[in-house]
């Protein structure tokens, strides 16, 4: 009989990193839009789509690098990636709920294969056997309203996708601030057991002697 693995992908995602590239990405949809205002609206969507990804991977690419994620460098329309742990970082924007969108690009698809190693995370029952992963791929996926008269300066969401080897599917998809509240500690309640007493005080005469 199988053991169960141990780890789930959610443990195997650096957090603190996590962290860095929510600022980050929002950071960059915000000059993405400041840096839009004033150009014709005939193309202004093509516009505002472009600055996204400039400034989106310029602020993308500045957290990986300040979290030591070794990111490849900045090139054109290329995809920018960083390392941390098991996981290649790699991130993309699309119109809220068109995750297809995702599928366009070769190279993500070529990325996704390597989430192979992952899928016994989370059907172990169709494995005989479990190896720790040493190679496998998350997306950052800025979804944006897909008007310009809502939220244009910020997403919807961000969300953390672990796409399978196809990427037809998702293994592991979640928004950032999901994602985050599963390390918040809440204290525990503690009962108070320290009852106060009342000293009891003696009744003195007119004299000042007790009665």
């Amino acid at each position: 009989m199988t053991q169960p693995p141990i780890d789930t992908i959610p443990d195997l995602l650096p957090r603190e990193l996590v962290m860095a590239v929510e600022e980050a990405l929002s950071v960059g949809a915000q000059r993405a839009h400041a840096a839009s205002k004033g150009m014709d609206e005939g193309h202004l969507p093509h516009v505002v789509g472009q600055l996204r990804h400039f400034h989106m991977n310029e602020a993308f690419h500045r957290a990986l690098a300040m979290g030591e994620a070794s990111p490849t460098a900045i090139r054109g329309n290329g995809i920018v990636s960083g390392r941390a742990g098991v996981f290649t970082l790699a991130r993309f924007n699309i119109p809220d709920g068109f995750w297809v969108n995702g599928r366009r690009s070769h190279t993500r698809r070529q990325m996704s294969f390597a989430n192979k190693a992952i899928e016994p995370l989370v059907q172990p029952e169709l494995f005989d056997q479990y190896t720790a992963p040493s190679d496998a791929v998350a997306f950052f996926v800025a979804c944006f309203s897909g008007s310009l008269h809502i939220h244009p300066d910020a997403p919807v969401s961000i969300q953390i996708a672990v796409p399978d080897r196809e990427m037809r599917g998702w293994l592991f998809k979640e928004p950032l601030t999901a994602f985050l509240q599963r390390y918040e500690q809440k204290p525990a309640a503690q009962d108070d057991l320290a009852k106060p007493k009342l000293k009891k005080i003696k009744k003195q005469g007119n004299d000042g002697s007790a009665p």
